[in-house]
């Protein structure tokens, strides 16, 4: 099994903003996020994960066990039910379910973290390389 744990820092991202706008977020949002390198640190407590997106604006923090719904507050400001499950010895599949159903996942490797997102017949791809 890949190690998730760890901080990751973002190296690329293909239609971030496109992702972003059929989300529903506002331009002046979509402008600072297209603009962050955010880092991404994957902590585990006991049962829980803990997800951290840092940027200089802005720390949003979700936790969460496997396979148990929880609500979220999404980068649009909706907020939303969530769950995340595990596929295969990888991946982890967050879908968040509001007014648009949104797919976020996670495939960790060696030494890198790859982020596709999925909402209506959008998809982002981001790539985080492992830090620490």
């Amino acid at each position: 099994m890949v190690q998730f744990e760890g901080k990751y820092q973002l190296e690329s991202s293909e239609n971030f903003d496109e992702f972003l706008k059929e989300l529903g977020v506002g331009f002046i949002l979509r402008n600072l996020a297209k603009t962050s390198k955010p880092t991404i640190e994957v902590i585990r407590d006991g049962d829980y994960w803990v997800i951290k997106t840092i940027t200089t604006l802005k720390t949003t923090e979700i936790r969460f066990k496997i396979g148990e719904e929880f609500d979220e507050a999404r980068m649009d400001g909706k907020t939303v039910k969530t769950i995340v499950e595990m596929d295969g010895d990888n991946k982890m599949v967050q879908t968040q379910k509001g007014d648009k159903e949104v797919k976020i996942i996670r495939e960790f490797s060696e030494n890198h973290l790859k982020t596709t997102c999925i909402v209506g017949n959008i998809t982002s791809v981001r790539i985080y390389k492992r830090s620490a």
